[in-house]
């Protein structure tokens, strides 16, 4: 006899891993790095840049993501306007910003690292600032156009959404020198 039909957590790290795994090594290294920027993990410009261009690219992210500790005190708990302007207009921004590097090249992309950056509540108002973020004209047309056929009818319309925080925050793996032995 088995006691309710949940999943164990074991499982959705899993498909989180199986998720992350599935994106293109450029989005995953921007999601780690966009990570440790936004969650203050790590040195994110020791980790991460690899000459001054990136480093500066780091900066601006970093004061950017500033933002984002307001922003997760003020996620609306209901859809009334007077909460959702201070939210969604920070939240657009740094959503546009995000697209604007090139490296999220889909919805479920933004969707991964925003999840771990605002937590699970913010999962109502993803799919509506990526629509606003992905149809902004800074973005190449042809980028729009992408981006915004990368939301599936069910994730823009979903009727309801997981309240469940992520279990899965990709890290940085240092490389194996295979030449070394292994103890």
């Amino acid at each position: 006899m088995t006691i309710g039909s949940k999943p164990a957590n074991g499982d959705f790290a899993l498909a989180e891993m199986r998720e992350f795994a599935s994106f293109p090594p450029a989005t995953q290294r921007y999601i780690r790095r966009s990570l440790d920027v936004g969650l203050e993990r790590d040195d994110a410009l020791a980790l991460w840049s690899r000459d001054e261009v990136e480093a500066t690219n780091i900066r601006v992210q970093a004061k950017i993501y500033r933002r984002l500790n307001d922003l997760r005190d003020i996620i609306p708990e209901d859809s009334g306007l007077a909460a959702i302007e201070p939210f969604m207009a920070p939240l657009i921004t740094l959503s546009a910003f995000d697209l604007g590097q090139n490296r999220l090249g889909s919805f479920g992309a933004y969707r991964f690292l925003y999840e771990r950056l605002l937590g699970a509540a913010a999962r109502p108002w993803l799919p509506a600032a990526f629509c606003a973020a992905a149809a902004l004209p800074h973005l190449h047309p042809e980028k729009r156009r992408e981006l915004l056929q990368s939301i599936s009818e069910a994730a823009a319309t979903a009727p309801g959404w997981s309240y469940r925080e992520p279990a899965f925050y990709p890290h940085w793996v240092e490389k194996v020198d295979e030449a070394k032995p292994a103890h």
